[in-house]
């Protein structure tokens, strides 16, 4: 029998807001010359390399929001975008603070919150995530990212750093993703894992097709409401 978790740490970008939806709509608002679902696909696609080049020491420590600068500018000269001010350039990158929720997200998390600890546990600076739970009204109980730790997912010093801040065994810790390798490497440390369906994540011309329930989570939820119904919220 499972230990009930008492923190449940979630990974943030696809499992707690729609990164993809978020940002094609940006493009559109912004009347940028570029196909909006293309642009978003090209930026995000930049970020494991980009994290890639901080873990293997090629990089010093790079918060996410210069990070996703780095990869904004490279993505503005793929898409021969050249138009843009510096201040526009700098706003549109902060789109990443303004990722809008899933539907279920918000109640969802209000019910887990009644019985669990609720951070974030994201490559997403700590600026970054602040300012999204603002604007968005996520009702974590503590942010954490991989800055505090100084690590990125899946580094284990970001899993084990969590039930560390609590004083908790790792196994009293889960995490809650939409991500099977976020997940995978979780376990490894030994925390609990939550899979969380998230089909649109990469916009509807991108069905995903790593749904089905895996023996290695010890949780599989369509959404964050069925994830509390399952424990008991």
């Amino acid at each position: 029998m499972n230990t009930t978790p008492k923190v449940l740490a979630f990974d943030v970008f696809g499992t707690v807001v729609d990164w993809h939806g978020s940002i094609a709509a940006e493009v559109k608002r912004i009347g940028l010359d570029a196909d909006p679902d293309a642009f978003a696909t090209a930026w995000r696609d930049g970020y494991r390399p980009a994290m890639a080049r901080v873990r293997s020491g090629e990089l010093p420590w790079t918060k996410i929001d210069d990070l996703h600068r780095l990869i904004l500018d490279d993505v503005l000269k793929e898409f021969e975008i050249t138009h843009l001010t510096e201040a526009e350039k700098r706003h549109l990158n902060l789109v990443w603070h303004r990722l809008i929720p899933w539907d279920d997200t918000i109640a969802g998390l209000l019910r887990l919150k009644n019985q669990f600890t609720l951070v974030t546990l994201s490559n997403g600076n700590l600026g970054l995530l602040a300012n999204m739970a603002k604007n968005a009204g996520l009702p974590w109980d503590l942010i954490l990212s991989a800055e505090v730790f100084r690590h990125y997912k899946p580094d284990p010093e970001t899993y084990l750093g969590v039930a560390t801040i609590f004083d908790l065994a790792p196994e009293e810790v889960m995490l809650v993703a939409a991500h099977k390798d976020d997940l995978l490497s979780a376990g490894k440390c030994g925390l609990q894992t939550a899979f969380v369906e998230r089909p649109l994540e990469f916009g509807k011309q991108m069905q995903r097709d790593d749904l089905a329930v895996e023996a290695f989570t010890t949780y599989h939820a369509k959404n964050f409401l069925d994830l509390a119904d399952q424990l008991g919220c």
